[in-house]
């Protein structure tokens, strides 16, 4: 006989399918969530919204701009107070306002800039009191633009 018995090669495979059938399940433990949908929708850039830039600095250092002003930690804190408190005078005061009339920030990170800056700068524009802070990205180009 010039044939090999394939027989023992089946069983056994048979047994490692039943196997990993069996113990898949179990290792692999999920907590049940409902994550968000995403979608891409176009920024509506009010006048009053602050636009700042991050990215890494020649030494190392964390870089934020103000529009196209660099600033520091401290620069930034204060300009944000002030700008949110003259934001609330021109309203009439809080009374008056709204969470949807405060100002936004929209940050733009570089894809290199480490989490810390980026964090650094949400955490201090939270500390003025901006209630939202959010983040221009670019879509992948060819990508189709859809409403969830």
């Amino acid at each position: 006989m010039s044939d090999i018995n394939t027989t023992p090669l089946v069983d056994v495979m048979l047994v490692l399918l039943i196997i990993f059938l069996i113990a898949v399940p179990v290792v692999v433990q999920t907590v049940q969530l409902q994550l968000p949908k995403v979608a891409f929708e176009p920024t509506t850039t009010k006048p009053e919204n602050v636009s700042l830039s991050i990215t890494t600095g020649s030494d190392g250092s964390c870089a934020v701009y103000w529009n196209l002003t660099r600033v520091s930690s401290d620069e930034l804190l204060d300009r944000a107070v002030a700008k949110l408190e003259a934001d609330i005078k021109k309203a009439g005061g809080v009374e008056n306002l709204t969470p949807e009339d405060l100002p936004e920030v929209h940050i733009r990170g570089d894809i290199n800039t480490p989490y810390r800056c980026i964090g650094g700068t949400i955490y201090t524009m939270q500390r003025a009191g901006f209630p939202k802070v959010g983040f221009i990205s670019e879509p992948e180009p060819g990508t189709n633009v859809q409403r969830l």
